[in-house]
């Protein structure tokens, strides 16, 4: 079962049905009346839980859950989930630098982490749950990083940041049933994401 969502019309626009193109890839720069896609990639956490504050925000073409950051080749969820693939749960969105800003997609992942925590996020532990921002430019490389020092030079915190700031490396899509699982199981969704804690935490640190 499906939705007529942000990630099926990110499909499409990957597919080159539109007549829009991803910076980044092969055709050299977009054509007069086309318009320049960027992409994102975080890891905060369960993968679950990253959808939903950016498929609600203007700008986003498509977000997709998957695993990065390690050395395995196509790792499965099983695989992940056992650790020592070195991959992380993340997402990666697909938006119109024109409508929303890269510095914007930060607010918004910092302000849905706990980047405190070195090993894990909320009720799951492992590398594989750490925060981490996975820069594709240069110019993201230099947000991420001044982001990050301001957090750790503001008073709100009196413990380091220790989320990573790493180049983009390979990302591999996760299994259908995880994506947009918020949308396909809201129930479930709903349950474990009260159990992990994960909001009562995020409000202790953000409010």
């Amino acid at each position: 079962m499906r939705f007529y969502t942000r990630r099926w019309i990110g499909a499409l626009l990957l597919g080159g049905l539109s007549a829009m193109a991803i910076a980044g890839t092969e055709g050299g720069a977009p054509q007069e009346g086309e318009r320049e896609l960027a992409k994102a990639t975080f890891a905060g956490g369960c993968f679950w839980c990253m959808e939903p504050p950016y498929d609600s925000l203007d700008g986003v073409v498509s977000t997709t859950v998957g695993y990065t950051g390690g050395e395995s080749v196509d790792p499965s969820y099983e695989e992940v989930s056992r650790g020592g693939t070195g991959h992380a749960e993340a997402v990666r969105i697909v938006y119109d630098p024109a409508v929303v800003s890269y510095g914007e997609l930060l607010r918004v992942f910092w302000r849905n982490v706990d980047p405190l925590d070195p090993d894990g996020q909320f009720c799951d532990r492992g590398k594989q749950y750490r925060t981490a921002i996975f820069y594709h430019d240069e110019e993201q490389r230099r947000l991420a990083e001044e982001t990050k020092a301001a957090l750790d030079a503001s008073p709100r915190f009196n413990k380091p940041i220790v989320t990573e700031i790493v180049p983009a490396s390979e990302f591999y899509e996760a299994e259908e049933y995880h994506q947009d699982y918020y949308r396909k199981n809201p129930l479930r969704y709903k349950f474990y994401r009260f159990a992990c804690g994960r909001d009562k935490r995020l409000a202790q640190l953000w409010s």
